[in-house]
């Protein structure tokens, strides 16, 4: 391919790396606890690299030269709506929506509030509450409903700005899980297990001048549309199917970490 065609998708180039295995998602304790969720088997981490300097204020080129690119084409996994089995893309993108993502929490510190608040007792026991629907979602406790119900009276504990950052979105969405999940009772799990994804995910460095630790990665929000709509990370849209770019400019490189609703693996 000449350069000049690239000058419309910027010139980044991409290469899989199949070698790069996301322990968070694999090990054995983490498997049960997505199989209880109804998320195992339709949560992947995938890993790519990337040849030029990645810029932030570009991640427009950069998010569609990544689903143009016939290193990306072929290697990009999705769930198929129709079958339920994991394809490729297979389809030409015309459109991406990328939205920024805040991504600068270093401690699970952030989530202390729950237990200060009385949503998730001492012991790590989460306070039940009276059911109530917030459609698609049974709420019969108050950690989901401090996640999901705007005019619940705890719902400020975390202002916008938190529930923005992608430590926080990790953990909503491991709360509520997939299409048949079966609710914990106690906090450790999800907290554990947004730590390990979100540690497996994010790159970190120390400051040398502050000596404090700073996240170093750009996250983002993706979807892609061909001419008949949305296309990825599915085309039905749903609060638990996203696809979250996690952007290493250091080492460039990319983790896609996807997940999309539905019924996950039982066995």
């Amino acid at each position: 391919m000449a350069t000049g065609e690239l000058g419309d998708v910027g010139g980044y180039y991409f290469r899989f790396l199949p070698q790069k295995t996301f322990q968070s998602l694999n090990s054995k304790e983490i498997t049960s606890r997505l199989r209880q969720w109804s998320m195992l088997g339709r949560i992947k981490a995938q890993a790519f690299g990337f040849d030029q300097t990645f810029q932030a204020y570009r991640k427009d080129d950069f998010v569609m030269a990544f689903f143009k690119d016939p290193n990306v084409i072929p290697n990009l996994k999705l769930l198929s709506d129709s079958s339920g089995q994991w394809i490729t893309l297979g389809t030409e993108v015309k459109k991406i929506e990328a939205t920024n993502v805040p991504c600068t929490q270093v401690s699970m510190s952030f989530f202390h509030r729950l237990y200060d608040e009385d949503i998730v007792r001492d012991s790590g026991h989460i306070v039940k509450c009276l059911d109530s629907f917030c459609d698609p979602f049974l709420i019969s406790d108050e950690l989901r409903r401090v996640l999901l119900v705007e005019d619940s009276e705890k719902y400020e504990i975390f202002s916008q700005p938190d529930r923005e950052e992608f430590l926080f979105c990790l953990f909503k969405h491991l709360c509520l899980g997939g299409a048949l999940c079966q609710y914990e009772d106690v906090i450790s799990p999800y907290l554990e297990t947004a730590k390990l994804i979100y540690k497996d995910l994010v790159s970190v460095r120390k400051n040398p001048q502050t000596k404090k630790i700073q996240i170093t990665s750009s996250v983002f929000k993706v979807s892609a549309y061909d001419s008949a709509g949305m296309c990825y990370p599915s085309s039905k849209n749903h609060e638990q199917t996203f696809s979250y770019f996690i952007v290493d400019p250091i080492r460039r490189h990319l983790h896609v970490l996807y997940h999309c609703y539905g019924v996950g693996d039982m066995s």
